[in-house]
């Protein structure tokens, strides 16, 4: 007779197992200690919000040698078992990828992430301390997509320091990458309901 933990280790995938599928998946899943957990569709605000992020930075990086990416790219963070899909990836070192593919990035300077309801706090906690076990990662990026409100977390040696932009005013800068991002331009054409 099976018991429950026999067969829940059995429906543990491999990594290798988990890219094998996702890369044949007409959908995006996420990979945690062996689990794949399906990523939701995102909004309309949350699509702005990413594509003017990307905008902005791809402007500001265009001639040097960093590179953006949107949320098609793959991130894995070895120490942690997880495979995820930042909503955008700057890398300013060599790229680095898990194998020939080239879809699965080992080495981001700075994520960012536009936070949903669904995942808000997944992204502030247990996604966040596994983000911070990348050795190359210098800072990391909370947009809520429901009011004007930026938090940023900047490495400085074992430490993450956070400041929060809430004013359509603010200016903040991504030291790592050495560039800077406005709420302007972060939050054009958002509407927040009038709640």
């Amino acid at each position: 007779m099976e018991t429950v933990e026999t067969t829940a280790i059995r429906t543990l995938l491999t990594p290798e197992e988990y890219l094998a599928r996702e890369r044949k998946a007409l959908t995006k899943s996420e990979y945690r200690d062996g689990r794949i957990h399906a990523l939701p569709g995102a909004s309309r605000k949350h699509n702005l919000i990413a594509v003017h992020v990307t905008g902005e930075l791809y402007i500001q990086l265009r001639t040097r040698s960093c590179e953006v990416y949107t949320n098609d790219m793959r991130v894995k963070v070895s120490a942690a078992g997880l495979y995820t899909y930042p909503d955008v990836v700057i890398v300013c070192d060599e790229p680095r990828f898990e194998d020939s593919h080239f879809d699965t990035l080992l080495n981001p300077t700075v994520l960012i992430e536009v936070l949903s309801p669904s995942t808000a706090a997944y992204d502030r906690g247990e996604k966040f301390a596994s983000y911070q076990k990348l050795d190359s990662l210098c800072e990391y990026v909370l947009i809520s997509q429901d009011s004007v409100c930026v938090e940023h977390y900047l490495r400085q040696a074992q430490d993450w320091n956070l400041t929060e932009f809430r004013s359509l005013d603010d200016v903040f800068s991504l030291v790592s990458i050495a560039c800077e991002l406005s709420l302007q331009a972060i939050y054009a054409k958002v509407q927040f309901s009038q709640e």
